[in-house]
């Protein structure tokens, strides 16, 4: 917040203990002015995390510098650090928005399945594909940011497990959500859904995280993948209606 802003809502606060309550319009002026502000620092952030994501998809983890960043969006060091403590903070937002970015699409998609293994099958096979296509395997850094952020998965699950948590939590609820209609239509085993959704999520990442980093410096086989899809599905379809 600029000091003039500070200095307003200062002395609109100490008017308000002062004399009572603050007036209704001080209070819509003093919103309005934060509010503003709020939306130019999303902006900015978003900005970052833009640029970050292209970064990684480009030239891997270790094309994701700050000074990269800054040189992208054309911000100011200290702009970043108004925001992010450090690299750290900047992989976690990233890997936060590649979460609540897919768990939207498959929100989207299990919409159209009746069956709740089917929504199920779908987000696991989902997970395991990734971005990958036909279309992708003949360019060598379709798979860069997929391995640069297995990479990071790994090394926060140690140093930011809260944190990674968190990231995962829109995801994991979606999963559980489904599990959960299994349960209640008797095609999934009784468990606590949140449990066994992340005993799914950890089996099907650390599957993910193992071909994508096996595939970090060669072109994706479309073909494996697929049957690595198929296979881990199945595997978790007996784990889950045994």
């Amino acid at each position: 917040m600029s000091l003039a802003a500070e200095s307003y809502v200062s002395a609109a606060t100490s008017a308000g203990s002062h004399n009572g309550p603050q007036a209704r319009w001080e209070e819509r002026a003093t919103n309005r002015l934060l509010e503003g502000r709020r939306d130019r620092i999303l902006e900015r952030s978003r900005q970052i995390v833009d640029a970050a994501y292209e970064l990684l998809e480009e030239k891997g983890l270790e094309g994701l510098t700050i000074r990269a960043v800054l040189k992208r969006t054309g911000l100011s060091r200290r702009a970043f650090y108004e925001r992010f403590a450090d690299k750290d903070e900047l992989v976690l937002a990233v890997f936060e928005h590649t979460i609540r970015m897919a768990t939207a699409r498959y929100s989207e998609q299990v919409t159209a399945l009746a069956d709740p293994i089917e929504r199920v099958k779908l987000i696991i096979t989902s997970l395991v594909l990734g971005k990958s296509s036909p279309e992708a395997t003949d360019r060598a850094e379709s798979g860069r940011r997929g391995a640069a952020m297995s990479r990071e998965h790994l090394r926060l699950a140690e140093s930011r497990p809260h944190d990674l948590q968190a990231a995962l939590s829109p995801l994991l609820t979606l999963i559980a959500r489904q599990l959960s209609d299994g349960m209640d239509s008797r095609s999934v085993r009784r468990c606590d859904p949140q449990r066994l959704a992340a005993l799914v999520y950890n089996l099907v990442s650390t599957t993910a995280h193992s071909e994508l980093l096996a595939q970090k410096t060669a072109r994706p086989d479309w073909a494996k993948r697929v049957q690595l899809a198929t296979d881990t599905w199945e595997f978790c379809r007996r784990a889950l209606t045994g």
